[in-house]
């Protein structure tokens, strides 16, 4: 079975690849703070989820106020 293909903002427009580095951090952001009730995610320690929802927040900020330019 074949996955559909991306939306074209995802996949050619331009900022294609800023837009998708941002959905996956937000993923994994997302992910860790879903599953942290959970067995192995509970033995992080808390500035281990802190750093990763900092480096989320630096992330968007810098994708959303400095843009890269496409050529």
């Amino acid at each position: 079975m074949r996955l559909p293909s991306l939306p074209p903002y995802l996949s050619t427009l331009p900022g294609a690849e800023q837009r998708l580095r941002a959905l996956r951090v937000l993923a994994v952001s997302g992910l860790v703070l879903l599953l942290r009730p959970f067995w192995p995610l509970s033995w992080l320690p808390g500035w281990v989820v802190g750093a990763l929802l900092l480096w989320t927040i630096g992330e968007l900020v810098l994708w959303i106020w400095w843009p890269r330019r496409w050529r």
